[in-house]
């Protein structure tokens, strides 16, 4: 069974975490939302306040296949300054797990060397922090087990992308399908 941990910082992007965790849900890949706050409350950068499933110390990670980075601000720089998600994105690189990330998070993975010889997209404005990497237009880049995405309208196609990998192509279709994209 695949899993995902999305990770969840004060400030995030509503629609880039929210967005990924309901798509991944309808097609039953078991998404785990992870509050990186030492409490499962985490305020969104527009005023939503979500309750997380649980905090970052509660989990090993060893069971999952993707981690998920929404973007927003000051949101990014929360997931950047967490010693623990670094570690754990080392690791699961290492370990060709897939890596997603969304807005100006792709910046996260940048700047930590993750993106070095890769293609990879990020919100207009941001592209200086995707060290090493190519920069492109597009509005998801899949390189490898890295998946980037550009901000908020890209959110759903962001999301299919990550079903794509997870499920099927097929699967992501149907979804887009379903909910009328």
């Amino acid at each position: 069974m695949n899993k995902v941990y999305v990770f969840f910082a004060d400030g995030f992007e509503e629609i880039e975490g929210l967005t990924v965790v309901d798509m991944l849900r309808r097609v039953h890949v078991e998404t785990v939302m992870v509050s990186m706050n030492d409490t499962k409350t985490v305020n969104g950068a527009h005023g939503i306040v979500i309750q997380a499933e649980g905090v970052f110390g509660d989990y090993n990670y060893e069971d999952g296949v993707m981690v998920v980075l929404p973007g927003g601000m000051p949101g990014t720089n929360h997931l950047m300054a967490h010693e623990g998600l670094k570690k754990l994105l080392f690791t699961y690189n290492e370990n060709k797990k897939y890596l997603a990330a969304i807005c100006a998070a792709p910046s996260v993975l940048g700047m930590n060397g993750l993106l070095e010889g890769r293609h990879a997209t990020c919100y207009p404005g941001f592209e200086e922090k995707l060290l090493g990497a190519t920069a492109m237009p597009d509005a998801v880049v899949m390189d490898g087990n890295i998946i980037t995405s550009r901000g908020m309208g890209t959110a759903i196609s962001f999301g299919a992308a990550l079903v794509s990998v997870l499920v099927s192509e097929e699967t992501a279709e149907d979804l887009l399908k379903a909910i009328q994209y």
